[in-house]
C-alpha cells in the first residue's frame, strides 16, 4: 500500500513524531467520510481532520506571503 510506503520513507525522527501524535488531515480529500478512520485503520495511526480543512492550504500560503522575507532565509538556507 502507498500509505504504508510513505511511512517507511519517512526519516525515524519523524515517522516516531507521527506515530505517537498521529496525522492531520488538510485539503477536500479530508472530508471523504469516514477517510480519518481508514488511515487510522490502515497504518494503525491517529488521524485527525483539521479545522476548515479545504482553507488549510491558502489560509497557510498566506501566512507564508505575510513573512516572505523569513521563510526566505529559511528556505534558501535549508538548501545548502
Amino acid at each position: 500500500m502507498c500509505l504504508k510506503a510513505v511511512l517507511e520513507d519517512t526519516p525515524p525522527e519523524l515517522a516516531a513524531d507521527i506515530m505517537e501524535k498521529g496525522i492531520i488531515m488538510s485539503g477536500g480529500s479530508a472530508q471523504l467520510r469516514d477517510f480519518d478512520e481508514f488511515f487510522k485503520r490502515s497504518l494503525g495511526v491517529s488521524a485527525y481532520i483539521a479545522e476548515e480543512p479545504i482553507l488549510c492550504v491558502a489560509k497557510g500560503t498566506a501566512i507564508v506571503l505575510n513573512h516572505l522575507d523569513m521563510y526566505k532565509r529559511t528556505l534558501l538556507n535549508r538548501r545548502s
